[in-house]
């Protein structure tokens, strides 16, 4: 089993798309993939690194397990110790994205350590207004059916547990929740007690933080064993805190006129300042598990209101994830999480593109082993 403790391991979120399957196909057109939006992208001002175009593995498909051979080949070059797949369950055995890990499940290959990361949220389609909001339509429901789906949840993810290639703490699975707050109590202690009962120590449980109103310690109460903050807003949570609700308008009515005399976005942020933010004195703590953001852009997928990183490079990088391993240094248990390794439609991934080549790679493992010499 793979042992998470002593040394510092780092783990990169993986989207198993990039293949058609047949609900995209109805919603979209058929064909669809992540690869549709990452190609048609614009540049929407002078310098806009867009569209961010793949350079060693090309529009890849998923489906050919050469491509995911080659993926592990470059995470391994990068020093990264896991992939956590994306998990979609919607309630009732409904799964969207299955093919991908249900393959790498049954086949044994590649033969690379992974987790999971239930992406407990329903997908919408979205359509972004002028003033920043957006309608929704919805596509795909989650629910929560209740103790015979959640046994039936559990089964599933079991297969997974009992794999050699799973990433555990100690004896328990590492299992990812993006969100917290809406999964009910019962599945925390059923899925944890479950587990038990068939021989681990339970489980870890790792809560998803993305705004300043999820409170860390409520998560803690509830059963989970960890949390890491997603600090894509701009402005970190510590800032956040400080201002009032109205504050927080005034801020984006700021933001939102900036934006409209500078004929910019007005959810972009400045890497070069911003990735000083993004780790904080709270992820030195054992319960928080801090959380590297390589890039970021999700303006080909929401356009106009999307929000973005400029002046993101490598090199900064490094110093982000110097930053987050120093923030490990003292812990007992020494992960880092990736956000991520091929997420292209959020312009957030390590994979090679034309621009910088291999150069987050580079930039993860240089900072691994200079942070091991020290």
């Amino acid at each position: 089993m793979n042992s998470l403790v002593a040394k510092t391991k780092v783990i990169a979120f993986y989207l198993p798309q990039f293949h058609p399957i047949p609900e995209n196909d109805i919603w979209w057109g058929k064909g669809f993939t992540e690869w549709t939006n990452v190609g048609k992208a614009k540049p929407l001002f002078r310098g806009h690194n867009q569209p961010r175009v793949p350079a060693d593995l090309g529009y890849y498909d998923l489906r050919m397990p050469i491509v995911r051979e080659q993926q592990v080949e470059l995470a391994k070059e990068a020093g990264i110790t896991a992939f956590c797949y994306w998990h979609y369950w919607f309630g009732n055995g409904k799964r969207l994205m299955a093919d991908i890990f249900d393959e790498v499940l049954n086949t044994n290959k590649p033969d690379f350590p992974f987790c999971l990361a239930w992406a407990n949220h329903s997908w919408f389609a979205k359509n972004w207004n002028s003033d920043g909001t957006s309608t929704n339509k919805l596509l795909m429901e989650q629910t929560y059916l209740g103790i015979e789906d959640e046994k039936l949840h559990f089964d599933f993810l079991l297969k997974a547990f009992k794999d050699h290639r799973y990433v555990k703490i100690g004896n328990r699975p590492f299992l990812f929740i993006f969100d917290p707050v809406s999964i009910p109590d019962e599945y925390i202690r059923n899925f944890k007690q479950w587990a038990k009962d068939v021989g681990f120590d339970g489980l870890y449980l790792v809560a998803n933080i993305t705004t300043h109103s999820i409170r860390k310690e409520e998560l803690l109460n509830r059963g989970f064993d960890a949390v890491t903050y997603q600090r894509l807003g701009g402005i970190g949570d510590t800032q956040l805190n400080r201002f009032s609700k109205m504050e927080r308008g005034f801020l984006k009515l700021y933001k939102y006129t900036k934006a409209f005399v500078l004929r910019r976005p007005p959810r972009m942020v400045d890497y070069k300042k911003y990735h000083l933010s993004l780790i904080t004195e709270e992820d030195k703590l054992e319960n928080v598990l801090p959380s590297i953001v390589p890039q970021w852009d999700h303006t080909p997928r929401s356009g106009w209101n999307g929000s973005l990183f400029i002046n993101s490079t490598p090199e900064l990088f490094y110093d982000h994830v110097l930053q987050a391993l120093n923030a490990t240094k003292d812990k007992s248990t020494k992960i880092i999480l990736v956000k991520s390794w091929n997420e292209w439609g959020e312009g957030n991934y390590m994979e090679p593109d034309l621009k910088y080549g291999k150069g987050y790679i580079e930039a993860l493992k240089a900072a691994l082993d200079s942070f091991e010499d020290v």
